[in-house]
């Protein structure tokens, strides 16, 4: 979950002009890398042999 201070710190990154399209992609990247960095600390990660075993059925 992103915080005030996220929010607060990547519009005061953004240029003067910018869509809010670019903003809320800028915000879900973010959410997306810290949801991602919680997983990992917590355990929740695939080891290479489950991630090859998962996608082998794309893969052919």
């Amino acid at each position: 979950m992103l915080t005030k201070t996220q929010v607060f710190d990547t519009l005061e990154k953004m240029p003067e002009q910018f869509s809010v399209d670019k903003f809320i992609d800028r915000l879900l990247f973010i959410n997306k890398v810290e949801i991602g960095l919680s997983q990992s600390e917590n355990g929740q990660v695939n080891s290479k042999m489950q991630a090859k075993q998962k996608l082998s059925k794309w893969l052919k």
